[in-house]
């Protein structure tokens, strides 16, 4: 049996139509990961094959004022889980990176976060593969689905109120539906070796900027919003962004065997599911 934590966000809903009865759900009001004595009982009363750590304090802009929560969640909880349970999959993040690279990030490659999520979703990594028995941590990025809240369905909305927007052209990434990471995970859970400690990538295939993303968001969804791009510095925001966050995908394909579709399939693949 399978535990997925913070499984109310866009990759817990994934993996709960993937996993179904084999895991057990639970989000913030079930169990406060953050307290390390509750985390400590639950475990004890409820042991798991392994634990999917998708919980995470994801409000990058916001992370900035509010460190102490952000690291409550991203570095404490993490290390909690990995200290407590047998076997970990948990999830991060481009923004360990800086984004000064110009060709796809390897998971050799030095971390320099630049801002406070960045930096607490380091400090997350570090403690699970210092404290865990088996641990697999993902990275991925700029995650979308049709549930929460993300930048797809941001651009849909406005782009039925408005004629025009400004989108980043500078920040380069790739976006990854959150269905196909769930699958990439599910594919993995059985090929982990006890007491295998490493770092993958995972994104879906492909490289755009924000604004490609949202022409491409516009194109699909049938909208006659017009996209213009616009430089990060016309859109100043309280956290630093990595200008290139591109992730090489090669050691987590070769290891558990996995296709990644391309991104604008990702996305006609979700727009379907509105």
């Amino acid at each position: 049996m399978f535990l997925v934590t913070g499984c109310n966000g866009q990759l817990g809903t994934a993996l709960q139509s993937l996993l179904k009865d084999k895991a057990v759900y639970i989000d913030r009001e079930e169990l406060d990961l953050t307290d390390e004595e509750a985390v400590k009982a639950y475990l004890a009363a409820n042991p798991f094959d392994c634990i999917i750590n998708c919980a995470a304090y994801t409000a990058v802009d916001k992370a900035e004022a509010d460190e102490e929560n952000a690291r409550k969640v991203n570095a404490l909880a993490p290390l909690y889980l990995a200290k407590y349970g047998k076997k970990i999959v948990h999830i991060s993040t481009d923004y360990v990176f800086d984004g000064t690279n110009h060709k796809p990030y390897t998971e050799e490659d030095e971390t320099k976060p630049v801002s406070v999520y960045g930096k607490t979703k380091r400090e997350g990594e570090l403690n699970v593969i210092n404290n865990a028995e088996t641990a697999i941590i993902i990275r991925t990025a700029w995650l979308y689905s049709p549930h929460g809240g993300n930048f797809v369905k941001t651009m849909r909305k406005l782009g039925e109120q408005r004629d025009s927007l400004n989108v980043v052209f500078d920040q380069v990434g790739t976006p990854t539906n959150a269905y196909d990471l769930a699958e990439a995970i599910v594919t993995a859970l059985p090929q982990i070796k006890d007491g295998e400690k490493e770092i993958f990538h995972f994104t879906d295939e492909g490289v755009c900027s924000w604004y490609d993303f949202a022409t491409e968001i516009m194109e699909q969804s049938g909208l006659n919003c017009k996209v213009y791009p616009i430089e990060s510095k016309d859109y100043p925001t309280p956290a630093a962004r990595p200008h290139y966050s591109v992730l090489n995908k090669a050691k987590i394909k070769k290891r558990f065997n996995i296709n990644i579709p391309h991104w604008k399939e990702g996305l006609r693949k979700c727009l379907k599911q509105f």
